[in-house]
């Protein structure tokens, strides 16, 4: 099931596929043992699990597989708001940007699948916000939002450096769905 899955899979859905009574946990220990020194590894990422290359095999097979698109700085520190934020609306993330958000750098990510309309505030004007995709999880490698570094993490990777303001933070990345946020309607594009 997991090698034919165009996505990672959860326990919920291998254990609706499996006999009852089926320890899934000591299935997928055991899959993960018997494929640790192999070409491929079983890896838990965006809440399920996938088949991914070794690591070690990585750098070598990289070359066949199309490059990705680049992400411009804008597009890039967007997308880092989203991911700590969420769900944020797009004058929250001009907020925390300090500058106009152009329509590009958005539309470009919704288009390759890391970001997503989440829902609307319940605030005046009802704004859109917008969230993290599975995608984003799966091509970052990460399990979930919370896995996230955090600002000790970003300092020891030379991220950030020198002298910060007073009083500044990194947030505790979460999904949280907000209390002020309601879900899309269906037919709902954002764009009302």
């Amino acid at each position: 099931m997991i090698f034919a899955a165009p996505a990672p899979l959860g326990q919920a859905e291998l254990a609706a596929r499996l006999p009852p009574g089926t320890d899934v946990p000591a299935i997928l220990a055991e899959i993960a043992r018997a494929y640790a020194a192999r070409g491929i590894t079983l890896v838990r990422t965006a809440g399920g699990y996938a088949f991914r290359t070794a690591p070690d095999l990585a750098p070598a097979l990289r070359g066949a597989a199309p490059e990705p698109r680049k992400l411009s700085r804008a597009a890039l520190e967007t997308l880092a708001i989203v991911a700590y934020h969420q769900p944020v609306t797009r004058a929250e993330i001009e907020e925390i940007r300090g500058v106009t958000t152009s329509k590009g750098s958005l539309d470009l990510l919704l288009e390759t699948g890391w970001v997503r309309l989440r829902g609307r505030r319940r605030t005046p004007g009802r704004p859109v916000t917008y969230g993290t995709t599975p995608a984003f999880l799966e091509h970052f490698g990460l399990d979930a939002v919370s896995d996230l570094p955090g600002l000790d993490e970003l300092k020891g990777l030379g991220l950030i450096e020198g002298r910060l303001p007073a009083g500044f933070r990194v947030p505790q990345p979460g999904d949280g769905g907000e209390a002020d946020e309601d879900p899309l309607s269906p037919g709902d594009t954002g764009t009302e």
